[in-house]
């Protein structure tokens, strides 16, 4: 007879046989869910409870480019369904026109339309869309102008107006630097809580720029829950990418220079969107390209340049840093004009305005414990009057300077 060990061994041996890999099991509710949803598109319940309804439509035209030959009109499908287009209006009169890849655009998919239509520059213009089932979708084009072609010309005078809009200012205001570093403690704390300051504003500016944006952008890609969790990733990415390096600790003069660093890439970020939406203007004709508006940009972003500099009063960085600085921190505003004069995609101006956003917030943060470390080392509240006057003047001039450049 088997004793009780044998008998307990070969049960366990038993139960191990019968054991399913995890393989399997983690396949297993998958392939049951699979067949789950197979049967009910097949019996589709719902079919016998409304009828036979009209199917969702939803369209939406991304960016309409003006040619000598006509207009090249870029359409997205947000719906459910295909969508067929039947008809094309132009301000009130039908069309012909020419489809790629193919009239009947799938969920999700893309196409091109090439309309026939002679514009006349400078006037406004209406393009509508309709559907096999008659439904309509309209965009307007309120100032038509040409699309510029991606040729040299156009490439330089992008890039000389993304130059004037990002690096200048910020070169400007890092010739501040060498004042700054003649400024006592509470100065210095004055001019960091301003640096917080200009960068909250910053924060909120670029947050309900992509949300307004999001607004253009079809249903299904949830573009505005994506410029908050973009904004949360971007922000502990960063923040994980700091706390995992010594030089973060801005006690030491490479730790000061990786936070100047931090914010000038913060910056970047933000002007990189905010030369995506100017290239956009330009192309579309919505924006005046005077001495006004360069001089507005100009102001605005001159303070960029002081809360770059800010952090590395202490130190004696060398002209190639700060060079190094500014080009971070201005050069994205040539490539966004670049990436929105020649190929604009919403969804695309929402991510990087979403990161960008996520980059200066972590920027606030860092900024915000070397303000608290000072005051601990001074015996001085971190909300002493000095930092929350500091913190008012920089949303104050960030607000001000902005009547500049909101048309």
């Amino acid at each position: 007879m088997k004793t009780i060990t044998q008998k307990a061994e070969t049960a366990r041996m038993e139960t191990k046989r019968l054991r399913l890999p995890s393989w399997l099991l983690t396949l297993l509710p998958l392939l049951a869910l699979a067949v789950l949803l197979w049967a009910f598109i097949q019996v589709d319940p719902l079919r016998s409870l409304t009828g036979v309804l009209p199917p969702i439509e939803k369209l939406t035209m991304e960016r309409i480019d003006l040619r000598p030959e006509g207009m090249i009109v870029h359409v997205i499908n947000g719906g459910p369904e295909p969508v067929t287009l039947a008809q094309v209006q132009v301000d009130d009169a039908y069309w012909p026109f020419e489809v790629q890849p193919v009239s009947e655009i799938p969920r999700l998919g893309r196409a091109t339309l090439m309309i026939p239509y002679p514009w006349v520059e400078g006037e406004a213009h209406t393009v509508r869309l309709v559907t096999s089932t008659g439904l309509t979708f309209d965009k307007t084009v309120d100032v038509a102008v040409e699309t510029p072609y991606p040729d040299l010309t156009f490439w330089l005078m992008f890039a000389l107006l993304g130059f004037y809009v990002g690096i200048v200012p910020v070169s400007l205001g890092l010739m501040w630097f060498p004042l700054l570093k003649r400024l006592s403690r509470q100065g210095l704390s004055f001019i960091l809580a301003l640096t917080v300051g200009l960068l909250v504003f910053l924060f909120v500016d670029t947050v309900l720029e992509g949300i307004e944006i999001a607004q253009q952008i079809p249903d299904v890609f949830q573009a505005v829950p994506l410029v908050f969790f973009a904004s949360m990733l971007s922000f502990l990415a960063l923040v994980a990418i700091g706390s995992s390096r010594r030089v973060a600790d801005s006690s030491t003069g490479s730790g000061r220079l990786w936070l100047a660093t931090m914010i000038a890439l913060g910056i970047g970020l933000h002007n990189l969107g905010e030369g995506m939406a100017i290239g956009a203007a330009v192309a579309l004709g919505q924006a005046a390209l005077g001495a006004f508006l360069v001089l507005g940009f100009t102001l605005h972003n001159i303070t960029e340049g002081i809360g770059i500099g800010a952090p590395m009063t202490r130190d004696k960085p060398s002209l190639p840093q700060l060079v190094g600085l500014a080009v971070l921190a201005g050069g994205p505003a040539i490539v966004g004009t670049w990436v929105g004069g020649f190929s604009y995609s919403p969804l695309f101006a929402v991510l990087f305005l979403a990161i960008g956003a996520g980059a200066i917030l972590q920027v606030v943060y860092e900024v915000t414990r070397l303000i608290m470390a000072q005051g601990t080392h001074s015996a001085r509240a971190a909300a002493s009057w000095v930092n929350v006057a500091g913190l008012a003047a920089g949303i104050a001039i960030m607000y001000l300077t902005a009547f500049l450049v909101k048309f």
